[in-house]
């Protein structure tokens, strides 16, 4: 009996330990406030993280998000990228996506130019705080954001942009992912064949503007788009970001994974080089054996590792030298 008293006073401490570890390491060196933003379109919700410390005016980047209903926070993994930047004179500003967390209306209902349209407005909004000095005000996105930031770059005068796993274009983009689920999947060049022409139907199904009926008459009962996201994607499948790269008058950073399944980094390292001029204006990593969201290969492949680095280590999910990459580059501007 006293054995198992042990056993179980062991098991608590145990316990109590790992708690308090989660609560240290999900501590971040940051003060998040939260924002609203009143826009024509509706009322947009986010946070400002701020450095705890801090004297004289910051520098500030805004988030854009990748595809999907992101929270401005993306889950607190935006956190421990909050926490360098502010440690290096940087506020941080991310909005939820619409339909999120109090922001009003739907992402799904936005275009590219609907989302870029909303950037100015969190710019815009960002120039009347009293700590942001709006001579430094950059941006970071990632994703699909690859279609957003260029275009913005041609309405704002940016201080930076910091691009992590842009496409170029949409529908290379989707048959590039397709491609590469499937060999992971252990599927045939035949089969794989199969599912590239279907997906080429439904791309004609696009171009003619098709209604959604039409399109869930063609298309695979288990693959079939919601009438939101057939929507959605009707409005920017003709997304492509090689004119747009021209915008760019101020330094770009462009973070690449050299695993990533979602899109074709070769293709989007040689438009970058060929496009963003003067050449010097371009900075470039690629990082090995890492996926799309810049997390090694090893962690995006195990959920548990994941999971439990996010709890223990949240700091440590990225691949190694992510956030130096960002620091030094913001460090040399």
């Amino acid at each position: 009996m006293k054995k198992g008293w042990m056993i179980l006073l062991l098991l608590v401490l145990l316990g109590g330990g790992a708690i308090i570890t989660i609560l240290v390491q999900n501590d971040f060196a940051i003060n998040e406030q939260a924002v609203t933003i009143n826009t024509p379109s509706g009322r947009l919700t986010g946070v400002l993280a701020l450095p705890e410390e801090y004297s004289g005016k910051l520098g500030l980047v805004l988030f854009i998000h990748g595809d999907g209903p992101i929270d401005a926070t993306h889950n607190d993994g935006y956190k421990p990228l909050w926490e360098r930047l502010a440690s290096l004179g940087y506020a941080s500003l991310s909005m939820n996506k619409r339909g999120i967390e109090g922001s009003e209306g739907s992402w799904l209902e936005q275009s590219m130019e609907d989302r870029v349209e909303e950037a100015q407005q969190a710019i815009a909004w960002s120039r009347t705080q009293p700590m942001i000095d709006g001579d430094r005000i950059g941006v970071w996105g990632a994703s699909q954001a690859g279609w957003v930031v260029p275009k913005l770059a041609g309405q704002e005068p940016l201080a930076f942009s910091i691009l992590v796993s842009p496409a170029i274009n949409w529908l290379s983009q989707g048959e590039y992912y397709t491609r590469s689920r499937m060999a992971k999947e252990g599927r045939s060049q035949a089969e794989i064949g199969q599912q590239i022409a279907y997906e080429k139907g439904i791309n004609g199904l696009l171009r003619r503007e098709a209604s959604y009926e039409d399109y869930v008459a063609s298309a695979k009962s288990d693959e079939a788009m919601t009438r939101e996201r057939w929507a959605f994607v009707s409005k920017n499948y003709r997304s492509d970001a090689t004119a747009d790269l021209r915008h760019f008058h101020s330094p770009v950073l462009l973070l690449l994974g050299a695993a990533d399944r979602n899109v074709d980094i070769k293709e989007t390292e040689r438009i970058y080089r060929l496009t963003v001029q003067p050449s010097d204006l371009l900075h470039i990593r690629v990082f090995k054996e890492t996926e799309h969201s810049m997390l090694p290969l090893s962690t995006a492949d195990s959920p548990l590792r994941a999971w439990m680095i996010s709890l223990f280590a949240p700091r440590r999910i990225t691949v190694d030298g992510y956030m130096e990459e960002i620091e030094d580059f913001l460090v040399h501007l």
